[in-house]
């Protein structure tokens, strides 16, 4: 055994072996049953056999020493003895010994008897029937016939029960060869996704099961494909952004060192390069951002936070970029289910909240042209906690766009030419920063002011939805 991993048989085993033990199991309940049945079933034929004899028997008109000639050819060799048991109670015949006073009794009062005796020191079987004109007929058999019945049977049933074990574990292998080559040929394919094969399919063979596992192995090779490919295109564009602040910082630096830069251009120069160097700080903040989300120590400093009041500093700090750029930023007065409903207050991280909050106004702001709106709102939700909206009057969001929004560099690579973007990690901090607070984060592709709007649901208490307690 290596690397801590229990080892495990084989399915194909495991089904043969239950299989098995259940046709084992079902053999020793139906020998057991059958072993039971057998004295029972043979007593009763025998039982019947003496019964039609002695029915036969009592219907002959008068009951005399021919009668004896008549059982002894009826009674064959199964070693059966007769007795007559006459109107005034007198019993004649080799079975005498076997008939005790109450079958006697029973007889002369007309019921038909149906026992066990003893005669000549062995147990038999003794059936009665009253004869037409009064008294009675009596045969006995010898109990040892129904043992040796007993034991011919239980024999017979021997070889049916041990062949049906054995088919049974047959069957059983073929179940488990059926059943388990669809799940070998989807292990096989799951081995090979994880070596990095793409565009791997097997065979949907078998149950319903099993072909559901393949379709899912399907759906998770295209996911990883897609996966795959976006985080190449986000590589890319990481390794673009990086470079093109890089190049022009070390253009200049050399510029600078060889002498090459006029005295007067040295300030503009440094613009340049702090512009740059700003540039590139706030995209290797986005990529730390993002890692420090994804970190299995990140966690939450929660209290009481006025979410109403978060928004309104948040819009008080935002006013300034927001002139600058010639765009309108205004604060939707918060509603709760009454017209002077209280503001929304939840149990959160404020400092995280704020920082969710700037992320999607720096997106609406770089996208939202001058003259137009952005729009701050924060409402309370039904049940508790609230929803936080940010909306624009920019270009929007067409639906496709809509189903990747929050995937690192997704957009960013669709617009890098035609619309002004950031690092295309934002809207995916964003996205992770909602889950950790325990929240949700969803969009709309063109909002009441044309553009895109971006609610995000935070539950009362932060972490409810997918964290146990404040670490994750």
């Amino acid at each position: 055994m290596s690397g801590g991993r229990t080892p495990r048989g084989s399915l194909t085993r495991a089904v043969v072996g239950l299989t098995t033990a259940v046709a084992a199991l079902a053999v020793l309940l139906t020998g057991l049953v059958t072993w039971q049945s057998a004295a029972h079933g043979a007593e009763q034929r025998e039982r019947e056999q003496l019964t039609r004899q002695a029915t036969v028997l009592s219907r002959v008109p008068d009951l005399s020493p021919l009668l004896f000639d008549g059982a002894q050819v009826l009674g064959g060799p199964n070693g059966e003895e007769f007795a007559v048991l006459t109107p005034d109670g007198r019993v004649a015949g080799v079975a005498t010994p076997a008939l005790d006073t109450a079958s006697r009794a029973a007889l002369l009062a007309g019921r038909p008897v149906s026992t066990t005796g003893v005669l000549a020191g062995q147990e038999v079987l003794l059936v009665g029937r009253p004869s037409l004109r009064g008294g009675a007929v009596v045969l006995t058999e010898p109990y040892s016939v129904v043992e040796r019945n007993t034991g011919r049977i239980r024999r017979s049933t021997v070889l049916p029960l041990v062949v049906g074990m054995v088919g049974a574990a047959l069957a059983g292998a073929l179940l488990a060869r059926r059943t388990a080559r669809p799940l070998v040929a989807a292990a096989h394919v799951a081995h090979r996704l994880a070596g990095g094969e793409r565009g791997v399919r097997a065979t949907v063979d078998g149950p319903r099961e099993a072909a559901e596992i393949i379709h899912a192995l399907d759906v998770l090779d295209a996911a990883l494909a897609r996966s795959e490919s976006r985080q190449r295109d986000f590589l890319l564009s990481v390794s673009h952004e990086l470079r093109t602040p890089l190049t022009a910082l070390q253009g200049y630096a050399e510029a600078l060192a060889d002498g090459l830069i006029e005295p007067g251009r040295i300030p503009e120069v440094g613009r340049i390069l702090a512009d740059e160097t700003q540039r590139l700080d706030r995209f290797l903040g986005d990529l730390l951002d993002l890692a420090r989300l994804e970190a299995e120590d990140f966690r939450l400093d929660t209290g009481r936070t006025d979410l109403a009041a978060l928004v309104a500093e948040a819009a008080a700090f935002w006013a300034g970029p927001g002139a600058g750029h010639g765009v309108c930023l205004r604060v939707e007065p918060a509603a709760g289910p009454e017209p002077a409903g209280p503001p929304p207050v939840v149990d959160t991280d404020a400092f995280r909240v704020r920082q969710l909050i700037d992320g999607l106004v720096r997106n609406a702001l770089r996208v939202t042209p001058a003259g137009g709106d952005l729009v701050l709102a924060v409402r309370p939700a039904a049940g508790g906690g609230a929803h936080l909206q940010v909306r624009d009057s920019g270009p929007g969001l067409t639906d496709d766009d809509v189903r990747v929004a929050f995937d690192a560099g997704a957009l960013y690579e669709r617009y890098r030419a035609t619309r002004p973007v950031g690092s295309g990690l934002g809207l995916a901090i964003a996205h992770r920063l909602s889950g950790l607070l325990g929240g949700t984060i969803g969009v709309e592709g063109h909002g009441p002011e044309g553009g895109a709007a971006f609610t995000v649901t935070l539950p009362p208490t932060a972490g409810r939805a997918d964290r146990a307690g404040q670490a994750l």
